[in-house]
């Protein structure tokens, strides 16, 4: 097999994924590197020192821009999207479970917000708020907008995990004698946990990085992507670049934690499994 050639077909693909992940990952490389200029350093290269000057920077107070209060507002929001993602999505997850009147139309609906456009959706939930005479607020409005976006997604990752669930297992339970909490606490939560993982994962990166949809929600105090783009025209050094560094860690830590939270809970059921299986 390794001496047969490889089509043209395969280094078509080859360069294909090249500039794709080029494309990617040089952006934001740029980025982290112009992020440790020296104090004299600009926005462009060729780059002047190297140095921690501008990470130091984001701690003390800036004439533009409020990088913990942004931060903090995003974070809280993110959270807050998060959990209630993951409780929405395995409610409704359950519910589908069982066919009822109106079942498609709940499921076209709720999933809709997929193909409308999120510029749309911001400014329709700010005029909303408007004519009602609510002030529009990250807490608020906001919080609204953004679960238009994560909930489908948390959606339809339930809807696929449970129809492949094995329903012996809560059979199995039910003739122990488990009440319906019992069955959905020990038995099911357990088993789907790895997907309800990748579910918060899922709400609280895309509300923590969400522009869009927060743009005409968030009213006075802007979240971070918002505060962000605020002051890409105002501000002239590379502090923007260390600010976009420090996010992009952050997300990636949330996504390190979360892979091992998975791996976590794998290893716990396949060592108990093997303990159950021993005897033990």
């Amino acid at each position: 097999m390794r001496d047969q050639k490889r089509g043209k077909a395969f280094y078509v693909l080859g360069a294909f994924f090249i500039l794709f992940v080029l494309f990617l990952y040089g952006p934001m490389s740029t980025i982290f590197i112009l992020s440790f200029q020296g104090p004299e350093g600009g926005l462009t290269f060729p780059m002047r020192g190297v140095s921690l000057n501008w990470f130091r920077n984001l701690t003390e107070k800036q004439m533009v821009g409020d990088f913990a209060g942004s931060f903090a507002r995003s974070f809280s929001l993110g959270v807050i999207v998060m959990l209630l993602t993951v409780v929405i999505a395995l409610s409704g997850g359950l519910a589908f479970r069982h066919r009822f009147k109106g079942a498609g139309v709940i499921f076209y609906m709720a999933i809709a917000s997929l193909i409308v456009p999120s510029i749309l959706v911001s400014l329709g939930i700010g005029l909303q708020f408007r004519i009602i005479g609510w002030d529009t607020t990250w807490y608020g409005s906001a919080l609204g907008a953004h679960l238009t976006w994560t909930l489908p997604f948390g959606l339809l990752i339930m809807f696929a995990i449970f129809n492949r669930f094995n329903k012996s297992y809560e059979e199995a339970a039910r003739d122990l004698g488990a009440t319906p909490w019992q069955v959905i606490r020990h038995v099911v939560i357990p088993i789907i946990l790895p997907s309800l993982i990748g579910i918060a994962l899922f709400g609280l990166t895309l509300s923590y990085d969400e522009f869009a949809r927060t743009l005409m929600t968030a009213g006075t105090d802007n979240t971070l992507p918002l505060e962000i783009y605020a002051m890409t025209t105002n501000v002239t050094t590379p502090v923007l670049y260390a600010l976009g560094t420090v996010t992009s860690a952050f997300s990636f830590i949330i996504i390190i934690l979360a892979l091992g939270a998975v791996s976590f809970v794998r290893w716990r059921r396949a060592r108990h499994g093997s303990d159950a299986g021993r005897g033990v």
